[in-house]
């Protein structure tokens, strides 16, 4: 049973968060306040395992309070807000700050919402925040998805008798993560060099929230970053970032590579999903691709993964010790997709290895 509390400054919300917490069996909402202070009063009282947090509110802004709590007893935080423009800064500081996840907050259709993808998505992202490991935080200054729908949906297996090899030598680089995976990118792209050939990413985040993500990147790693668009040539010392709420694929014409960036049914439960990235550059990049698969609740990228191995991919996969949740590798590993297994510190050099070889 993990043990939830709400801290936001509209009743509407408390009730229809806690309804949705209380609806699955596994999910226990135990209190709610309006505001941080009377929050921090209750909770000593009985501390929760996951905090569903508001970004603005009365008394003291979400930012500080997640920072203040993440310092003094770090706990998984789910933040919730509104998708607007002016909050999506707000919600990368928030990552960066130690929030394990971030839920879009429905502003209307509210019966849309708890019909469609919003009840699965935060009892998702609650069950993730409760297997997170956290630690102490040193601060400087519109489908179902009660549907998983196969990646063969969005983009289909391979003829073999029409696959043909690469006429290329150039590599991409693919990555796939999702709870934790925001700061685990961070250290990631760090570690590797401007020279790095391009770099292919799915982070699950709501549609909006990317944009933001990948202008944050481009600003604190040595990489241009930019959000992914539909035919958008893949170049060295770049990378891209798979759009919220639509799939990114990798095409090939001639020697070059370029995105696709496409609609369509959430697969392994996410869009974008992980599973159709790899399968798109298992088809286009073939041996020539490296992979790699980071933190993570769930199993989306096992499949696509594997899809890259057997088309002679190099793959790698984050190992528990690193890992904020230990889900999307080690499904990877079980499937036997995976070839090293190595903390997240350590992938980089492994993938400069391979690039000099």
């Amino acid at each position: 049973m993990i043990h939830v509390f709400i801290v936001d400054d509209s009743a509407v919300m408390r009730q229809l968060m806690g309804e949705i917490i209380n609806h699955d069996r596994e999910l226990k909402m135990i209190g709610s306040a309006p505001d941080p202070i009377l929050a921090e009063r209750k909770m000593k009282m009985n501390w929760p395992d996951v905090i569903l947090l508001d970004v603005e509110m009365p008394k003291m802004d979400g930012i500080t309070f997640l920072k203040k709590i993440m310092q003094e007893r770090p706990t998984p935080i789910i933040m919730c807000s509104a998708l607007t423009q002016k909050n999506t800064e707000t919600t990368m500081e928030a990552l960066a700050s130690g929030a394990v996840d971030v839920i879009a907050k429905p502003t209307h259709g509210l019966a849309d919402f708890i019909n469609n993808q919003g009840v699965t998505q935060i009892i998702d992202a609650i069950k993730a925040a409760g297997k997170a490991k956290v630690k102490p935080m040193r601060y400087l200054s519109a489908e179902s998805v009660r549907h998983n729908h196969s990646v063969d949906e969005v983009i289909p297996p391979p003829d073999p008798t029409e696959l043909k090899p690469p006429i290329t030598s150039d590599k991409v680089i693919a990555v796939g993560a999702s709870t934790g995976g925001t700061e685990a990118l961070t250290g990631f792209l760090s570690l590797l060099p401007p020279s790095t050939p391009p770099i292919v990413i799915v982070q699950h985040m709501p549609g909006k929230f990317t944009h933001a993500f990948a202008q944050r990147l481009d600003t604190i790693t040595p990489h241009v970053v930019v959000e992914g668009e539909t035919a958008m040539r893949l170049k060295s010392g770049h990378v891209y970032i798979a759009p919220g709420g639509r799939h990114m694929l990798v095409k090939r014409q001639g020697s070059d590579y370029y995105l696709e960036i496409r609609d369509g049914p959430l697969v392994s439960r996410h869009k974008p999903s992980v599973d159709v990235l790899f399968r798109s550059v298992a088809q286009s990049v073939g041996r020539n691709a490296i992979g790699v698969i980071l933190t993570g609740m769930g199993d989306d990228g096992a499949s696509g993964m594997l899809d890259m191995k057997q088309a002679g991919a190099i793959n790698f996969a984050e190992s528990e010790s690193s890992c904020v949740v230990f889900g999307m590798p080690k499904e990877a590993i079980a499937r036997g997709a995976v070839d090293k297994v190595f903390s997240l510190s350590n992938i980089p050099y492994q993938i400069l290895k391979v690039l000099r070889c």
